[in-house]
C-alpha cells in the first residue's frame, strides 16, 4: 500500500512538472479548401443538397499560440467565395422547388474574414515543440469580422433593351438597393462589415520537428441575411430607378443569367398552375435565418523555432 501511495505521488510529482515546465511555442500556417453558402437561395433544412450544388473555394493564412498542452490561440485571414443561385439549385426538379425556379436570382460574394479562435486539443502535446503530439483532434470556437459585398449578373440579351448595361455583367448589389432600403417606408442600406461565429473541428498530423499538416470544418454563422442580397420582401416599383428593378424582380425574364440557360418552358408551366407565385411579395425569409458558410481548409503549419537561450556564463 505504502508502494502504491509513493509510486502515485510520484507521478502527480512528475506531471505538475511536467505542466509547469510546458514552453509555449507558435506557428504560422497556409491552406486552402472548399466553401459553401447557407441562406435564402440554399436552406438549412437540405444540408446535403445545399453543400453539393455551389461548392466555392477559400484561401487562407494563420497563426497560433500554444498556450498550454490543451488550449491554443489563433487567429486566420480568409478569403471566401460563395455562390448560391436559385436555378440551379431548382433546375432538376422545378416542380419541388418551383419557389426558387420563379424567383430566378442569383449571387456571388467574395468575403474577407479575419477571425480569433479558442483551439482545445483532445492530445495532450509534449513539453515542447519538439514533443509535440504526432496527431491531435482538436475542437474551435470564436469570432470573426467579415467584410462582404455581393454581386449578380445582369440579364443576357434575350431579354430585350439593355441599353443601360450590358448583357451579363456583374453588379454590387448593396448599391442598388433592390429590397428599397434607403427609400422612406423601408429598411436602411444594409452594412457590407458584420460579424460572425466561427465553430468547427479539426485535426493536426506531425510531419517532422519543423511541420504539421491539418484538416478542419468550420461553420460560420453571420449577423446579417445579406450575403446573399436577400432577406425581406418586393419593394413597390416605383420606389426603384435604372437598374435597381431589373436586379430586385427577376421572375419574368426567359433566362437564368449566371448559368446563361433558357428556363421560360418550365416558368410557363408553373405560371400555369401556380400563378401567385409571380405576384408575391415573399422575397426572402424575412430575417427568419441569418445566412453563413461553411469552410473546408487543409493546410501546412510551421513551427517557429523557439528562443535559443544562452547558458549563464556566456551572458557576461
Amino acid at each position: 500500500m505504502i508502494f502504491v501511495i509513493l509510486h502515485q505521488a510520484t507521478v502527480s510529482l512528475a506531471q505538475r512538472r511536467f505542466k509547469v515546465n510546458f514552453m509555449p511555442y507558435s506557428s504560422v500556417s497556409a491552406g486552402a479548401g472548399t466553401s459553401t453558402y447557407f441562406g435564402d437561395l440554399a436552406g438549412y433544412s437540405l444540408p446535403i443538397k445545399t453543400l453539393t450544388t455551389l461548392p466555392r473555394w477559400n484561401v487562407g493564412v494563420g497563426y497560433t499560440r500554444q498556450m498550454t498542452p490543451h488550449f491554443a490561440i489563433g487567429t486566420t485571414f480568409t478569403w471566401v467565395r460563395i455562390v448560391g443561385d436559385d436555378y440551379t439549385y431548382s433546375k432538376n426538379d422545378p416542380t419541388r422547388f418551383e419557389a426558387q425556379y420563379v424567383r430566378n436570382l442569383h449571387f456571388r460574394n467574395d468575403i474577407k474574414e479575419v477571425a480569433v479562435k479558442g483551439i482545445y486539443n483532445f492530445v495532450e502535446d509534449g513539453r515542447n515543440p519538439n514533443f509535440r503530439a504526432a496527431f491531435t483532434p482538436y475542437l474551435f470556437a470564436g469570432l470573426a469580422f467579415v467584410v462582404h459585398n455581393p454581386e449578380a449578373r445582369t440579364p443576357t440579351t434575350t431579354n430585350g433593351n439593355n441599353g443601360n448595361f450590358e448583357a451579363r455583367e456583374w453588379v454590387k448589389l448593396q448599391l442598388l438597393h433592390t429590397e428599397g432600403q434607403g427609400n422612406a417606408g423601408y429598411d436602411k442600406p444594409y452594412s457590407l462589415v458584420t460579424l460572425a461565429i466561427p465553430v468547427g473541428l479539426g485535426m493536426r498530423y506531425r510531419l517532422n520537428q519543423k511541420l504539421n499538416v491539418g484538416f478542419e470544418v468550420g461553420f460560420r454563422l453571420t449577423l446579417t441575411n445579406y450575403l446573399d442580397d436577400v432577406a425581406g420582401t418586393y419593394p413597390k416599383q416605383d420606389v426603384l430607378t435604372g437598374l435597381s428593378p431589373i436586379m430586385s424582380d427577376r421572375r419574368f425574364e426567359y433566362d437564368a443569367a449566371r448559368a446563361n440557360t433558357n428556363r421560360y418552358t418550365a416558368a410557363q408551366q408553373i405560371l400555369q398552375n401556380n400563378p401567385a407565385l409571380f405576384t408575391t411579395e415573399n422575397r426572402g425569409s424575412n430575417g427568419l435565418h441569418k445566412d453563413g458558410y461553411l469552410l473546408t481548409n487543409l493546410s501546412v503549419h510551421y513551427i517557429i523555432p523557439a528562443q535559443i537561450k544562452c547558458p549563464p556564463f556566456l551572458r557576461r
